[in-house]
């Protein structure tokens, strides 16, 4: 089933006088959060007055939060993204989707699920588990297709992926 709200990032600090809050996104550009009228904190939804990218952060004014302590009381909180009317580029997914999919290999073997997406520097890395464990790049050398819908992926697996092995 698809979740509606998504984690989207982590508040860090403060940020001026004036109540704005520093978000870490979990997205893959901080741009992505800059389409958001509103987020979630708590459970709570707080409109967004104004956002803008500060190096590999968001800067965000969320209304109701007009100090520096108001903002700081807000820190390491999970900010929350409602996905409705979002829409994503071409091949792109929400990790959220990934997470729980049946994993097949060329033959049609499935060999467990993502359990985890890891964001590294060349590319994300899929941890997928089942019988063995296995991290496996996001690129398309070995992701063959992604199916959300059936929420299934196929892999083309080479030697070495097992982290399990000897």
């Amino acid at each position: 089933m698809e979740r509606k709200i998504l984690d989207a990032g982590q508040i860090v600090s403060s940020h001026g006088i004036q109540g704005e809050v520093k978000l870490l996104p979990w997205a893959d550009s901080p741009d992505f959060l800059l389409k958001f009228d509103t987020v979630y904190i708590g459970g709570q939804p707080y409109p967004v007055e104004r956002s803008r990218v500060q190096g590999n952060c968001v800067l965000m004014k969320l209304k109701g939060v007009d100090s520096m302590e108001a903002a700081t009381a807000l820190r390491n909180q999970v900010v929350r993204i409602d996905r409705t009317g979002v829409q994503l580029p071409d091949g792109a997914v929400f990790i959220a989707d990934l997470l729980g999919c049946r994993c097949v290999d060329e033959d049609g073997t499935e060999f467990g699920k993502i359990k985890d997406v890891l964001n590294m520097p060349s590319s994300d890395v899929y941890v997928i588990s089942g019988e063995h464990e296995y991290m496996i790049p996001a690129v398309k050398e070995f992701v063959k297709e992604i199916n959300i819908a059936e929420k299934c992926v196929n892999f083309h697996l080479i030697e070495g992926f097992r982290t399990d092995e000897n």
